[in-house]
């Protein structure tokens, strides 16, 4: 049990790597569209539909990571 419950913590912060760097990603993607924004490549309204989209990206990347973590959780306990 004690072993399950040190994998558990391995898979968390695993799990919170994989976050991170979403997370990052998200961030890059943002900057790169206010570079273009200021370029003047991309409007305003291209620009806030590119954030929403990416922010949907991300939160359906994050909630995908934690659909993961909690079922190999129910699995790793319940060997």
């Amino acid at each position: 049990e004690e072993r399950r419950k040190d994998l558990i913590k391995i898979l968390k912060n695993m799990g919170e790597k994989g976050k991170v760097s979403i997370r990052n990603i998200r961030r890059e993607a943002n900057e790169e569209l206010k570079k273009k924004l200021k370029d003047k490549t991309i409007t305003e309204d291209e620009n806030k539909t590119f954030e929403k989209n990416i922010q949907k990206l991300t939160d359906a990347n994050i909630d995908n990571i934690d659909k993961i973590l909690s079922d190999k959780e129910k699995e790793i306990l319940q060997i």
